[in-house]
């Protein structure tokens, strides 16, 4: 059974709010995923259909080829129009945070979602929730996505299979693939192809929406890839660990776009004897990275410990504020410490 945090005083109460028309606004984390919007997305249909007035922010854009969903132009980004956006928190009498676990994690956002008055629900499969939140829905083992929790939300804890159609089970859908990398990780969990099944009887086409996250990529994206692969690919074999970097030059010399790098950081992991991972991707105020591992190589804490972030055990993000050159630096530095973790046998 997926560990569930709501109790069924806490549904109940959900309810006894939904009953009435209510302003809700739903916020999903900075760059947002195809989970964070098919989430979104998802749960805002389902609470349109119960006749309240309902709106998704993101701190900023979204990845091009998630532009085809349903609804996805009724969302606001506050990189575009700020001030609309913390007018709708500051006014909602309900705010879902969704696929994200503290308010860091919506960028621009953040003090306007914190400051809010109004009830604050979280739904999120990410560890380690803060208690910031007035009621929190967060299942962390055998659970594949956000999705995955709010197709149980609307189904199960409020009632709504009636409310469920095609449109709503197209952005599900998308959350539960783009989360797992196509059913190839967080995903032995039988309740994960349950609710897969149970979305293919609303008549989506699950071959045509996997063609239009995966086989719609921008020539300059295919040689990005490329260029990573050839260029930035680091193998440390004394480690069992491999890492590709990407400068800003790198990034604007292939004219990259929200999402372009997206399940590059999984190719350094694909190596048979690679155990750990890491994306680095240098940005204006940052250097962002992403985290991947096999087996029990925990990532999430590798991510919290050292760069100010985290995640799932085997995927996670952090972020640092030096320069690349020294971000890589400390990353071996840092491999060190963990040198008999990474190298001994786990198969």
């Amino acid at each position: 059974m997926t560990k569930n945090t709501l109790n069924e005083e806490d549904i109940l109460w959900i309810k006894r709010l939904l009953e009435t028309p209510r302003k809700i606004a739903i916020i999903a984390h900075y760059n947002p995923d195809g989970d964070a919007i098919g989430a979104s997305l998802a749960l805002m249909m389902f609470l349109q259909q119960n006749n309240h007035e309902v709106c998704v922010l993101t701190p900023n854009s979204y990845p091009d080829f998630l532009k085809w969903m349903p609804q996805s132009q009724t969302i606001l980004q506050a990189t575009e129009n700020q001030s609309l956006c913390m007018d709708k928190i500051a006014t909602a009498e309900i705010v879902f945070c969704l696929d994200f676990n503290t308010f860091n994690r919506t960028g621009i956002l953040q003090k306007a979602s914190e400051e809010a008055k109004c009830i604050k629900i979280l739904i999120d499969h990410h560890i380690d929730p803060d208690a910031t939140f007035d009621i929190v829905y967060s299942a962390t083992e055998e659970t594949s996505s956000t999705c995955e929790l709010i197709y149980n939300f609307i189904t199960n804890m409020m009632n709504g299979s009636r409310y469920m159609n095609a449109e709503i089970a197209a952005c599900l859908y998308v959350g539960i693939i783009t989360d797992t990398g196509s059913l190839s990780y967080s995903c032995n969990n039988k309740s994960t192809y349950y609710v897969l099944g149970n979305l293919l009887q609303y008549g989506i086409d699950g071959e045509d929406i996997h063609r239009k996250i995966y086989d719609t990529y921008s020539e300059n994206r295919i040689r990005l890839l490329g260029h990573c692969l050839v260029k930035r690919l680091v193998v440390l074999e004394d480690y069992a660990s491999s890492f590709i970097y990407l400068t800003k030059e790198d990034l604007t010399q292939y004219d990259y776009k929200q999402g372009d790098i997206e399940g590059i950081v999984n190719y350094g992991l694909s190596m048979k004897h690679v155990r750990f991972t890491a994306l680095f991707s240098e940005r204006d105020d940052r250097v962002r990275i992403s985290f991947r591992s096999k087996g029990d190589f925990n990532v999430n804490d590798f991510a919290r410990n050292h760069f100010q972030g985290g995640g799932h055990k085997n995927a996670s993000g952090g972020n640092s504020y030096t320069s690349m050159d020294a971000t890589i630096e400390t990353f071996k530095q840092l491999l060190k410490q963990y040198q008999t973790a990474l190298t001994t046998p786990w198969e």
